[in-house]
């Protein structure tokens, strides 16, 4: 599959506000901190236009709560990467409730993600509910920081990023694997630099 690539939009600020919204009322139980990740967080940076969220959790034990409180709406839980990723919850906002799209709410282990899914025009958000006190929050919020704090390092992932999507991939796991080296390396950078400056 190619992926959709787009130059930076500012449109997509605008649409994390209101998936932000959203998210806050149906998580308020839980009270947790919902930022912009990824490439569309980066101003000037390309990306696939499909926004990046973080849920920001207070303890561990309300990762079990998220899809609770999403259950029935415009949500799928992919519970298949539980047991690989035991302390991320993750879930694809699409334009409707599964069930009108005509596919499932729940991906468990084992099942095939069906093709219909790999549609990234029915994909508005990928979202990633993790415990805020653990190293994966702050590698996500640091290396979207280091981004926007350094432009020269914004343009080289930049450049990566445009030979990439020429690619045929066969899903975005793939061509996320492909950035893994470049990502791996300024989150480290990125890390150190943001406890700096905290």
């Amino acid at each position: 599959m190619m992926l959709p690539f787009e130059p930076y939009n500012p449109i997509w600020k605008a649409k994390f506000n209101s998936i932000q919204q959203d998210l806050l009322t149906l998580l308020k139980p839980i009270d947790p901190r919902i930022d912009h990740i990824g490439s569309t967080a980066v101003e000037g940076l390309s990306a696939k236009p499909i926004i990046d969220i973080l849920i920001g959790l207070d303890k561990d034990s309300d990762l079990d709560l998220v899809p609770v409180l999403l259950k029935g709406k415009s949500y799928v839980y992919y519970e298949k990467y539980n047991e690989e990723m035991p302390y991320r919850r993750f879930f694809v906002a699409l334009i409707d409730r599964p069930e009108i799209l005509g596919v499932p709410q729940y991906i468990v282990r084992g099942d095939e993600i069906p093709e219909r899914l790999h549609d990234h025009s029915l994909r508005i958000a990928h979202i990633h509910s993790i415990p805020r006190q653990s190293d994966h929050w702050l590698r996500h919020i640091a290396f979207r920081d280091y981004l926007r704090a350094y432009s020269e390092v914004r343009d080289n992932y930049q450049r990566i990023k445009e030979e990439l999507v020429l690619r045929e991939w066969k899903d975005g796991n793939d061509y996320n694997g492909a950035k893994d080296e470049f990502v791996k390396e300024y989150e480290r950078k990125a890390i150190a630099w943001y406890k700096r400056t905290m």
